[in-house]
């Protein structure tokens, strides 16, 4: 694929993506059809069915999309902030974002948005903590899907909350949660 095909290619699914949003926050996940997304981008149905199944993988490349853009550089490294995954950046994106995360949390697309976030968080920890060279003594899988659930479940009562908590609170607590359950798994 040439440079301008990729840039063309980039460019669509960026308009996509962002009609996406913008439908969600005027009127939930679960009322919105391919036919409204492509409407809302200016785009043709195959165009965008040649970058997307459906609604739902839009919606999962865009949450892949959002925690690889929060999480570039990041390595595990004990004592680093925000050392498995971009737990306060993604706290901050969901503070800047409340009124599109709240449309989900209260809707029919909540389950899938959850499942899909949880699947793709779990991924990125295993893949920081693999990369960390540190050996545990519960299986990585096992030891990422914990944190990742943990940290979706202070995230949704967050939001389930109106955001009493900064972004920064919010990350100090869940590290303090975790983090420790962590270190005590690492091998000596």
């Amino acid at each position: 694929m040439s440079d301008k095909q990729d840039r063309r290619s980039q460019r669509t699914r960026h308009l996509i993506g962002e009609a996406l949003v913008e439908l969600i926050r005027e009127k939930g996940y679960s009322a919105i059809t391919v036919g409204d997304i492509i409407e809302r981008a200016n785009v043709g149905r195959s165009t965008f069915y040649a970058h997307y199944r459906d609604k739902d993988d839009l919606l999962a490349k865009e949450i892949d999309r959002v925690i690889g853009v929060l999480g570039r550089g990041i390595s595990y490294e004990a004592g680093e902030e925000n050392s498995f995954f971009p737990s306060l950046g993604l706290f901050q994106h969901v503070g800047e974002e409340y009124e599109l995360y709240k449309a989900f949390v209260w809707s029919a697309g909540a389950d899938f948005l959850f499942k899909h976030f949880q699947k793709s968080l779990t991924k990125r920890i295993e893949h920081s903590l693999q990369g960390s060279g540190k050996r545990f003594n519960v299986p990585i899988p096992i030891l990422a899907n914990f944190v990742a659930g943990s940290y979706l479940a202070l995230l949704s009562w967050w939001l389930e909350n109106k955001m009493i908590y900064t972004p920064k609170q919010m990350d100090d607590m869940f590290r303090q949660l975790t983090m420790p359950g962590v270190e005590a798994q690492e091998l000596k």
